[in-house]
Order: structure tokens, then C-alpha cells, then sequence
């Protein structure tokens, strides 16, 4: 049986993931593209087609990057997929990061809790306030104590602190989660301008998913405030869309729900849950304006795609940066 060896990489710049895909299937058929800008790879088996190790692959993949498409990519190994995305972030010189399975826990140990793979800043937040400042640290605790601290993510997070982690690669496919995220020069209440950045990353949200072929099974709302918190709330949507008329009464509804009133924030991100666009089904309706927004949707789609991203926009997401306080 073949030991499973996983690869990570990702790219410095923020496009060229296609190219990279392409890179990488020379190699191994096994890998997913994680947008915008990152894909996850097994290459056990590359390993005993090849005759190399794995610091010798990463550098072919990372070479042949450079060579054929000017791209700049980390690449990180490891027994997991999370120990490998983790290796990608701190790469040696070279640009490649090799954790052998023995070098697991003496790797991921010393890191702050806070920069594991997958973990939410206030989980993160509710670990530090009990003394847990470490991956080690976490990875040490009693199962029962992380789920009452961190709930139901508990188990599977501790279990990546342990550099375990379960998760199938999906040949071919898209993330399962996309993530859009708007940074205000300076802080700004609810208002025209804190609501124009929320529907350009719906638009943006929503012409990206039917780009991929996807649509969202369930959209969160983080809003980053001025005192470092974040606030947070998950919808799920009567049926998977990737329609923008959806995503924007979603999105609109958990901002709505927050209550800001005259709670100064920083940021903005939209999540998604997406899955395949097959698995999305289109529900008729007599609502005439709805039917009119869906048919103009892919004409919208073919001028952005031609003329650039933000060519052709609701008016509501064009709003003066005067207006923001």
C-alpha cells in the first residue's frame, strides 16, 4: 500500500490557477484547484512512478510553473492535506516545505493556534482567553474539553492538530467554499456606502459560481469590526442558486439581522458553500421582475466577461466613497 503524500501549493499572484492546474495533472491526475489561487494534490503514487522524493517533485512542479507560465508558486508536503497547505505557507528557500510524517508534531506544535489550517479567529479567540496558545497545546487537550470549547468543529480540529485530517481530494473540482472579502480604507457605519460594497461582492459572488458551474448551498456574512471582533451568521438557501437576485436577499437578510445601527466596521466578507451547478435546480415562478433579472443575468455575465469585471452593475453598487460615513 502507498503511504499518501500530499501537496499543496499556491501561487503568490492571485490568477494563473488554471495554468497551474495544468502544471500539476503532468503529474498526478488526483488534485482539486482551491480559489483563487491554490490547489491540493495526492502524489503517492507519483513518487514510485518517478523515482524521486518529494522535495525533487515539488521543485519539477514549481520549476515548470516559473518556465511555462511566469507563475510563482510555494509548494508544502506532508502526510495531510492540512499539514501540506500549512508547509506552503512557510516555505524554505527554494520555495518548497517538506514535513515528513515523524516531523509532524514537531512541526506543527510551536505554531499559534491561531494560523491552523482552517480554524476561525474566534475559535482561535475562545482557545487563547483559556491559555491555549499553541497547535501543541491544542492538539494535548481532552477531546471532551475541545468540544465544550469549540462545539461541534472541535473533534476536527483537533484531530488537524494532530496533523490528521480526512478530507478526500475531489479530482477536478472546484473548492467546495469561495470567499469574497471588501477592506474599508477606514471605518464606516451601515449606510449606502457599507451596503454598495456588500452587493459588489454578491454580484462578484454570483458571476464567479456560474463561471464554475456552481451554485451556493448555504452564504455567510463576516463583518469585521473596529474592536477586532467578528461578527458572523450562516443561511442556507431555500434550494442551491447562483443567481444574484438570491444571494442578495440572503446576504441582505444576515446584514439586516446584525443590527449594526452605529457599529463602525472594517471589512466585509461573503462565504459560500457551493456545490455542482447539477445539483441546482431552477423553481419557475410567477414573479415576472424575477424571471427578467435570471434572463438578463448571462448578458450581464458576456459584458463583464468581455469589458472587464464591474463593466455592467446594479446602480446600487456604485456609490460615492463620500458616502461611507
Amino acid at each position: 500500500m502507498i503511504d499518501p503524500v500530499f501537496f499543496h501549493v499556491r501561487l503568490r499572484q492571485r490568477d494563473g490557477l488554471a495554468d497551474l492546474m495544468t502544471v500539476i495533472e503532468r503529474f498526478t491526475p488526483v488534485v482539486q484547484p482551491l480559489a483563487p489561487a491554490a490547489a491540493v494534490a495526492q502524489v503517492g503514487g507519483s513518487l514510485r512512478l518517478f523515482g524521486v522524493g518529494a522535495f525533487d517533485l515539488a521543485l519539477r512542479v514549481r520549476l515548470q510553473a516559473a518556465a511555462w507560465f511566469g507563475l510563482h508558486a510555494f509548494v508544502g508536503t506532508g502526510q495531510s492535506w492540512t499539514v501540506a497547505a500549512m508547509a506552503s505557507a512557510r516555505p524554505n528557500r527554494g520555495g518548497v516545505r517538506v514535513v515528513e510524517p515523524e516531523e509532524t508534531e514537531q512541526f506543527l506544535g510551536p505554531l499559534p493556534v491561531g494560523e491552523l489550517y482552517g480554524i476561525r479567529r474566534v475559535q482561535a479567540e475562545q482557545l487563547r482567553h483559556l491559555g491555549v496558545e499553541t497547535i501543541g497545546q491544542l492538539a494535548g487537550l481532552p477531546a471532551a474539553t475541545v468540544l465544550r470549547i469549540l462545539g461541534r468543529d472541535g473533534r476536527a480540529l483537533q484531530e488537524r492538530a494532530r496533523g490528521i485530517d480526512y478530507r478526500a481530494i475531489r479530482p477536478g473540482q472546484a473548492a467546495a467554499s469561495l470567499r469574497l472579502r471588501a477592506d474599508f480604507p477606514r471605518d464606516v457605519l451601515d449606510g449606502p456606502y457599507a451596503r454598495a460594497a456588500l452587493l459588489r461582492l454578491v454580484v462578484d459572488l454570483g458571476a464567479l459560481l456560474r463561471s464554475r458551474g456552481q451554485a451556493a448551498k448555504t452564504i455567510t456574512v463576516v463583518v469585521g469590526m473596529v474592536d477586532k471582533r467578528d461578527l458572523s451568521r450562516t443561511r442556507s438557501l431555500p434550494s442551491s442558486s447562483a443567481h444574484t437576485v438570491d444571494l442578495r436577499q440572503a446576504a441582505h437578510g444576515i446584514f439586516d439581522s446584525f443590527g449594526l445601527q452605529r457599529a463602525r466596521m472594517r471589512r466585509i466578507t461573503l462565504i459560500v458553500e457551493a456545490v455542482d451547478g447539477v445539483q441546482a435546480h431552477t423553481q419557475l415562478t410567477l414573479d415576472r421582475l424575477r424571471e427578467a433579472r435570471l434572463r438578463v443575468e448571462p448578458v450581464v455575465d458576456a459584458l463583464n466577461g468581455r469589458f472587464g469585471p464591474g463593466t455592467v452593475g446594479p446602480a446600487a453598487a456604485f456609490v460615492s466613497r463620500e458616502a461611507r460615513i
